[in-house]
């Protein structure tokens, strides 16, 4: 088969397609043919080589952990999947034409491959970081960065709890945060007294890396009541980073829960072949697109990248 791989940590250009043996389904997986996968930012983060709490990259490695396709292979021990089901989920080198999942769930009616594969870790994001910062019905959250796939999940996922949400993003963004229930505003000069104007704050989220932990901190009064997925120097103002993902089984339920009864959706702006994966790297890392965006399969029949 064809797959991502990086033999070298560094920027997109280390990441090659190439030809690699099929992976098999062990005890309590299953393995799909890949017709889409997720780009998260934990993947260029990998790639890079940071020091994320996970377990250490062994080089060389593949990339991407978020996918949705068919089954086609089942281990030891599972029940209740059959072969030719379509799931979407999380795994392990997931840029590929076949990948073997840890955790799935079956995809909602009417949802697309390309629309499935962007929500595994993304909700599963958005949820631990919500309960993490400790935000309840009633109360205002500030999401800053709200735009992206995580965001979005957020602003999404918190409206259906009963909690305000304020969205910070781009001037071309305010719209669509305004679509999913937020209170929009943009971030640059003045942005603080801007969502001072906007009520009190009693929770905040980093969820693009942008230098704002100190103003975050300084909205709610307490550095504990603030959480970064994205600013690793997060811990120097005695808040949170939360970069160790939780129980994933859990999370695809909530997603189907959600979707089901149209209370998330997340677009896919943009896709890209398999081969382009440098590139969507690259859309990833800038951090201007809405939603989420991700590498088609080239496996047959033909995909659409998603995630």
């Amino acid at each position: 088969m064809r797959k991502v791989s990086f033999a070298e940590f560094g920027g997109p250009d280390v990441l090659r397609l190439i030809d690699a043996e099929e992976p098999h389904a062990g005890p309590g997986q299953i393995r799909i043919a890949v017709r889409a996968a997720g780009v998260n930012p934990v993947d260029w983060r990998i790639r890079e080589g940071q020091v994320l709490g996970a377990h250490p990259t062994v080089l060389p490695s593949g990339v991407g952990q978020d996918a949705a396709g068919v089954v086609d292979e089942i281990g030891e021990g599972v029940e209740g999947v059959e072969i030719g089901d379509r799931v979407f989920g999380e795994g392990s080198s997931t840029y590929a034409e076949f990948a073997v999942l840890s955790a799935w769930a079956r995809m909602p009616e009417g949802l697309t491959f390309e629309e499935a594969a962007g929500y595994p870790s993304v909700v599963e994001t958005a949820l631990r970081i919500i309960r993490e910062v400790g935000v309840r019905s009633g109360q205002t959250l500030l999401v800053s960065g709200a735009s992206g796939g995580v965001g979005s999940a957020v602003l999404q996922i918190a409206r259906d709890r009963g909690i305000t949400v304020i969205g910070t993003a781009g001037a071309k963004n305010q719209d669509y945060l305004r679509s999913l229930g937020a209170i929009a505003t943009t971030y640059g000069e003045g942005w603080v007294e801007r969502v001072r104007q906007l009520g009190h704050v009693d929770a905040a989220l980093d969820l693009s890396g942008s230098g704002v932990i100190r103003e975050l901190v300084e909205l709610t009064g307490d550095p504990q009541k603030v959480i970064s997925i994205a600013d690793l120097g997060a811990p120097d103002h005695g808040v949170r980073f939360s970069g160790v993902a939780g129980s994933v089984p859990d999370a695809l339920a909530e997603a189907v829960d959600l979707i089901s009864r149209g209370k998330l959706h997340i677009p896919v702006e943009k896709s890209y072949p398999l081969a382009e994966a440098a590139a969507a790297h690259i859309d990833s890392q800038a951090g201007h697109t809405r939603g989420r965006g991700g590498p088609d399969s080239p496996a047959p029949p033909p995909a659409r990248g998603g995630g």
